[in-house]
């Protein structure tokens, strides 16, 4: 917990939200499993405040709108709703014991500001600002399957668009797209030995 205080200013509610993670994550793990049981004792660095280096490159504006695809049990989608109490979030996957440890996680703590929901994202139909995901799929098949998602109105700096957290070898990947896309080391932003290969990766659509 106290590895989100040294990069983000929380409120006494998200205090106790992320808090609260900690415990109810390792209990839903035990049942249903979300997160690699070797890695439950890493849970705030490798995917809590993972998920948060969303918002080292974007201050989402109050009533915008994100889509968190392949969530699986809340990531990046839950600890991203803590931190944009004004955004609203839809998290989609299409595995439904996924969807229930992310349910039952954001109704413990009280989020107010996510809707969660079983299904394959060629059955989406909403629009949003931005599409959210960590590592489901390569680039250019996400970007097929998201481009009917993204909506025309702006809201926020950044144009609408794709915001992914992936890791690795990229080059090939992000080559098609190498005119407009953004990448960002998470360790200059976050400098823990976990991110050193760790990338935000940002697709205007």
């Amino acid at each position: 917990m106290e590895i989100l205080k040294k990069y983000f200013h929380l409120t006494e509610t998200q205090e106790r939200q992320f808090a609260a993670l900690g415990n109810l994550y390792p209990e839903w793990n035990a049942k249903i499993n979300v997160i690699s049981r070797k890695d439950i004792d890493n849970l705030y660095e490798h995917h809590i405040l993972h998920s948060m280096a969303i918002a080292k490159v974007i201050n989402f504006q109050p009533g915008s709108t994100v889509m968190d695809i392949g969530t699986g049990g809340g990531f990046p989608g839950i600890p991203l709703a803590i931190l944009f109490p004004d955004v609203h979030f839809t998290l989609i996957d299409s595995i439904g014991k996924k969807i229930r440890v992310a349910q039952e996680v954001a109704t413990a703590i009280g989020l107010k500001n996510v809707e969660i929901k079983q299904l394959r994202a060629e059955e989406e139909k909403g629009k949003y600002d931005f599409i959210v995901s960590r590592a489901v799929m390569p680039l250019g098949d996400l970007k097929k399957l998201i481009q009917k998602n993204i909506s025309k109105t702006q809201r926020n700096a950044m144009p609408n668009g794709l915001i992914v957290l992936k890791g690795g070898e990229l080059q090939a990947e992000i080559f098609p797209f190498r005119n407009i896309v953004e990448v960002q080391d998470i360790y200059t932003l976050m400098p823990e030995e976990f991110f050193k290969t760790k990338k935000v990766i940002y697709l205007p659509l």
